[in-house]
């Protein structure tokens, strides 16, 4: 036998060696049906023949059950990237969870364990440093939930706008605006939040609408002003497409669903509709403070909050 071939099969050898070591790492890494992403209440698992609590992060194998007890809640992600909701109290065999989502493309996979992350026990200890301490550089007295202007972009027709948590006392004065400082809608509000449909006469001629809150009583007492834009058609196409891709995984509308959502468009920096998407998945699981919890780490993170 030649030194060639020696060396042929030497390195035959050794890259047969590392394609098994990947499969085998591979396949350990997957080694698990579900994650558990959010889990409020006293919720058990059984992976094997005793019951111990339910943590969030948890790998469920197949033949794992889990428990749910009454008026709780379990966020699943299932191994093919689709997120799962229980609800109703009783007991839940993994397998039989797994067989009613079907398959799945695996492209929300890449959000799962940002979102493990901010839950975690580092993420709320970072919360509550920075609660309170951000400082956007202005002195206006009413604080939209809005990013800078450079992070207007909006995808969706529907925009979420809220001032939660000011000292400055209801009613206001909400004016919209255009470009020219056109006056196009103006109303009075006790709310802290308001919703701007664009398929609204009054806004559907307009590229561009500058958002301004006062007080009514004091109309010293004002917000920044914020801008809310429309992407341009080969944007829209763009992130039409890109959303198209992880409709199918995200499924119906749930609370789970709308913080992937959410995670998409912080992705492409759409933070307007990452910050609607929030709000939806809030008023779908309002007593589930893990959603409150992953919005006040994307406001604190974008220091809109």
């Amino acid at each position: 036998m030649t030194f060639l071939n020696i060396e042929i099969m030497k390195t035959t050898k050794i890259t047969l060696l590392m394609v098994l070591e990947l499969v085998a790492s591979v396949a350990f890494a997957q080694d698990y049906t579900f994650k558990v992403l959010a889990n409020k209440g006293s919720n058990e698992l059984k992976a094997g023949t005793e019951w111990s609590p339910l943590k969030t992060g948890a790998s469920l194998k197949s033949g794992d059950e889990l428990k749910l007890s009454a008026n709780a809640y379990i966020g699943l992600v299932h191994i093919t990237g689709k997120p799962l909701e229980l609800k109703e109290a009783g007991v839940y065999k993994v397998e039989s969870l797994a067989a009613q989502l079907g398959s799945g493309s695996g492209v929300l996979n890449k959000y799962t364990d940002f979102i493990l992350s901010s839950s975690s026990a580092e993420a709320k200890k970072n919360r509550l440093s920075a609660t309170g301490a951000v400082n956007r550089g202005d002195s206006y007295a009413i604080k939209l939930m809005l990013p800078e202007n450079q992070y207007a972009g909006i995808y969706n027709n529907m925009a979420t706008v809220s001032w939660r948590g000011t000292e400055i006392a209801g009613p206001y004065s909400v004016s919209l605006r255009n470009m020219f400082d056109d006056e196009l809608s103006q109303f009075d509000t006790p709310e802290t939040s308001f919703q701007i449909d664009l398929t609204d006469p009054k806004f559907a001629k307009e590229n561009a609408i500058l958002i301004e809150v006062k007080s009514k009583s004091d109309p010293k007492q004002v917000s920044k002003q914020h801008l809310i834009k429309r992407l341009s058609p080969a944007e829209q196409a763009g992130i039409k497409k890109s959303l198209s891709e992880i409709s199918s995984d995200v499924g119906e509308q749930t609370a789970l669903g709308e913080l992937y959502l959410a995670r998409f468009y912080e992705d492409n920096n759409l933070l307007i509709d990452a910050i609607s998407a929030y709000e939806e998945a809030i008023k779908l699981a309002p007593d589930v403070p893990f959603f409150r919890e992953n919005y006040d780490e994307f406001l604190l993170r974008h220091n809109i909050k």
